[in-house]
């Protein structure tokens, strides 16, 4: 998951957001729980206070005596916790069994009898709290303070267990949470992901339109796409009208340049001749050019290879008739060219032509589709080139035989339009003697569209 993408935005916010939140509640809980527990100790503290001060009488001798034991079972085990203590001003404090031999630190007497509460450090390490109020009993001329202390431990362990339950309980919630995000901004950013797949397969010729139904807000943006599509088609439609309305002005008053040249002897008609054939070879070019120029980033344009192989070499065969030419085809099924069709037959017909002018009798071509590109190998078997005059081939209006039919601008054609695809063009020697041209060009293959499609999903 990309940092910059929405997917990670919206579920980063919702943590932070999920995180702080409960980070707050839980703290606010445990405080809660904890003044509770609190309270809570403390009425009791209070409850065995009264009971204490129910269950102590003066005797005839003026003496405290007390009717029953307090009922909490931990006064009578040694250093408990718990504990009880009644003081008098000049005698010996009474005390609960569980002080032993030690005492409370003593409290001086208060007649208006309030609860005075203290936290204090006791035997064997323990933190206690405890709560002294002074009574004046009947048949007493002296006040008694009573004293009921209780370990605070007992409230840290009642609330650290309730801290950690809280703990576990708010992390599972919290990671339920955010994984429901996580499925929530998935699946509403689904639609998203739906159009980048169409979008590839538009791109890849599969496609010519966005299909499918989308949500309310996806939808206008699916409808302007594809409106977007609509009018690219038409522009290029609108281009290509042009080009050949161009190329049908301009070669009819050329034809008829030509045929008057051929005419006229001497060197006013050749003058005229080699202008009119060089214009003829500049307006086929740059008429190849715009028209490449406006179809080549057409998007949804798709063209299988095989058969443009076999129309082709139909086509050279006939065109080719006298020299027995033999023109073998070895293309992979689902190779397929990114682009117009009307490209890759201007690309193929000017190698495929070439190589059949100079060959002694063999034309091998093969088209090797390769991840996104696709890589078509045309071979002859005439004289070939030397490395110095393949780099002149490819040069525009170059030509090595001018007894040979043709423009003298097929390679550099090819080399053009090439280009205006992002590919490129390579000559070397062949392995079966002659010229081998290579040609590199975007490739649309289904198992590329299909991959597309299910990373996207």
């Amino acid at each position: 998951m990309r940092t910059d993408s929405l997917t990670f935005r919206l579920i980063a916010g919702a943590a932070i957001f999920c995180v702080a939140a409960l980070a707050v509640g839980g703290i606010a809980l445990s405080a809660i729980f904890r003044d509770a527990v609190q309270r809570n100790f403390d009425a009791r503290l209070v409850v065995l206070l009264e009971s204490l001060v129910a269950a102590s009488e003066i005797d005839q001798q003026g003496r405290l005596e007390l009717s029953r034991t307090p009922g909490e079972p931990r006064f009578e085990q040694p250093y408990s916790g718990w504990y009880w203590q009644i003081d008098r001003h000049g005698g010996e404090p009474l005390r609960s069994r569980s002080l032993w031999d030690a005492a409370l630190a003593e409290i001086p007497a208060d007649q208006a009898g309030t609860p005075i509460w203290q936290s204090l450090e006791a035997m064997e390490g323990q933190r206690l709290r405890r709560v002294s109020q002074t009574f004046q009993l009947p048949g007493s001329k002296t006040p008694f303070v009573f004293t009921v202390a209780g370990d605070l431990g007992v409230v840290e362990v009642e609330i650290g267990a309730f801290n950690n339950t809280l703990a576990w309980s708010f992390a599972l919630l919290g990671i339920s949470l955010i994984s429901a995000m996580l499925i929530q901004v998935r699946f509403g950013l689904r639609p998203l992901r739906q159009i980048r797949s169409s979008l590839a397969a538009i791109r890849a010729g599969h496609a010519r339109r966005l299909e499918g139904r989308f949500p309310a807000e996806i939808e206008p943006m699916a409808s302007e796409l594809n409106a977007l599509l609509t009018e690219n088609e038409a522009v290029v439609d609108r281009a290509r009208t042009h080009v050949g309305n161009l190329a049908h002005a301009l070669k009819t008053p050329l034809a008829v340049l030509t045929n008057e040249a051929d005419d006229q002897s001497g060197a006013f008609g050749a003058l005229v001749g080699r202008q009119t054939a060089l214009m003829r070879r500049n307006v086929d070019h740059y008429l190849a050019r715009a028209r490449t120029a406006a179809t080549g980033g057409v998007l949804g344009a798709r063209t299988p290879v095989t058969p443009v192989l076999e129309d082709l070499k139909r086509t050279l065969l006939k065109i080719h008739a006298d020299k027995s030419l033999t023109i073998t085809l070895s293309s992979d099924p689902g190779a397929a060219f990114r682009g117009e069709r009307q490209d890759l037959e201007e690309m193929l017909g000017n190698v495929m032509d070439n190589g059949c002018k100079w060959a002694k009798g063999v034309v091998a071509v093969a088209a090797v589709p390769s991840a996104d590109r696709l890589e078509i190998i045309v071979e002859d078997d005439g004289p070939g080139l030397s490395s110095a005059t393949r780099a002149r081939v490819l040069e525009r209006g170059q030509r090595l035989d001018e007894s040979t039919p043709g423009t003298g601008l097929g390679l550099a054609i090819v080399r053009d339009i090439c280009q205006l695809y992002g590919g490129s063009i390579r000559l070397s020697h062949a392995a079966i003697g002659g010229l081998r041209v290579e040609l590199e060009v975007p490739a649309s293959t289904t198992d590329q569209a299909n991959e597309t499609a299910g990373i996207n999903n």
